[in-house]
């Protein structure tokens, strides 16, 4: 594996782990795309660290749980908006 992907899988952990970051958030803040973050964080890690590859892991599989909620919140936040639009 070449040097520099070495370096972003652990640099994109480390963000996971120091912000609880979704794959999405990790994505955006080092503009590369979900898939490439994805396979970083999952696969390309354990090569590399396998401890710090379960603790991003941990982090990944709480965010799966939460992730119908926030989207649920997602929609609450639409449709407030959107009938405060229509009322004002």
């Amino acid at each position: 594996m070449k040097e520099y992907i070495e370096k972003r899988a652990l640099s994109l952990a480390q963000y996971i782990l120091k912000e609880g970051a979704t794959v999405r958030e990790t994505a955006k803040n080092f503009g590369i795309s979900k898939s490439t973050v994805h396979k970083d964080v999952t696969e390309r890690l354990f090569e590399i660290n396998p401890v710090l590859a379960k603790e991003v892991k941990c982090v990944l599989d709480k965010n799966k749980s939460e992730r119908h909620i926030r989207g649920g919140m997602a929609t609450k936040l639409k449709y407030i908006s959107k009938s405060q639009k229509d009322a004002g």
